[in-house]
């Protein structure tokens, strides 16, 4: 008679890897939910270790780690050998991987088949799509359908910007504010587990949620949703300019990042680095032997 292994459970309820239960738990509870974006093993590690309940390998990724001028250009296969990355570092955050424009829009075997990438390629634990127009609803229907969880998102989506009249927050007016409910809607209805509500009015954004069964995550949306995310470059410092209205900065690591390339060049050229100390020795007779032979 086989005996099955014992189970070991950390002390800390937190460090239990997350999941949807966890997360429909959360906003039964009024928890906030932390969600933050992360695109390479050394910002995994480090969201990881803070504790944050979600990632999102999002396709911003294409502007700060890639150097793209927007999320459009980034490939599917780039955005996969991020999330792998991705993976190879968490073990608590459910992980959602973004995906790229021109992956998912033509048809629902096109949605699912790029969904299924992310899952079966990278590990995620669910993936995100923009918009919630028909096209939007009917692949979040489609992948969900086929066992895949779907976090939808709204308002300001960046990979259609310029046919939002560029990067602008949205649901400003009212015909506005109501396309922006009527989509929340037909996404939750479609069976998205979450939706991010980007770049809204927080009136806006506090008048949907009573409508909402599913965890709401904001950016820029104010402080009625489920739980926020944010961008890590943005909170982190690690770019240039002050970024969006929504972004609250908590570091500026390139300053820091910048200032230590600095005072190593500057050690290089006055021959101060290496040291004695960073170098190797070896026994003086094995040098007079390699010397003489």
């Amino acid at each position: 008679m086989s005996t099955l292994p014992p189970v070991h459970l950390p002390n800390d309820a937190s460090r239990l890897p997350m999941t949807l239960p966890r997360l429909a738990e959360k906003k039964a509870l009024g928890e906030p939910i932390v969600m933050i974006t992360a695109y390479d093993y050394p910002s995994a590690l480090a969201v990881d270790a803070a504790g944050v309940d979600m990632v999102l390998v999002g396709d911003s990724g294409a502007m700060t780690v890639l150097g793209y001028d927007s999320t459009v250009p980034v490939t599917l296969d780039e955005l996969l050998m991020l999330a792998k990355a991705v993976r190879r570092g968490l073990t608590v955050p459910f992980l959602v991987g973004d995906l790229p424009f021109g992956s998912y829009e033509l048809s629902d075997e096109q949605a699912v088949a790029t969904a299924m990438r992310f899952v079966k390629e990278a590990g995620c634990d669910a993936v995100k799509l923009e918009g919630g127009g028909e096209v939007s609803v009917a692949r979040a229907r489609a992948i969900v359908s086929a066992g895949i969880p779907v976090m939808g998102h709204i308002g300001l989506t960046p990979q259609t910007a310029t046919a939002l009249g560029g990067y602008r927050a949205q649901g400003r007016n009212a015909e506005s504010a109501r396309r922006v409910a009527r989509e929340a809607e037909a996404l939750q209805e479609a069976g998205c587990f979450s939706i991010v509500f980007e770049a809204i009015p927080s009136a806006v954004a506090e008048t949907i949620m009573p409508k909402m069964k599913i965890p709401v995550i904001g950016i820029g949306a104010g402080p009625s949703t489920d739980g926020q995310v944010l961008v890590f470059h943005d909170l982190l410092g690690i770019r240039h300019g002050r970024g969006a209205k929504f972004v609250k900065r908590y570091a500026d690591l390139l300053d820091e990042m910048t200032s230590g390339v600095a005072a190593y060049a500057a050690d290089v050229r006055e021959r101060r680095y290496p040291g004695p100390e960073h170098g190797y020795t070896m026994p003086p007779e094995e040098l007079d032997r390699f010397r003489h032979a």
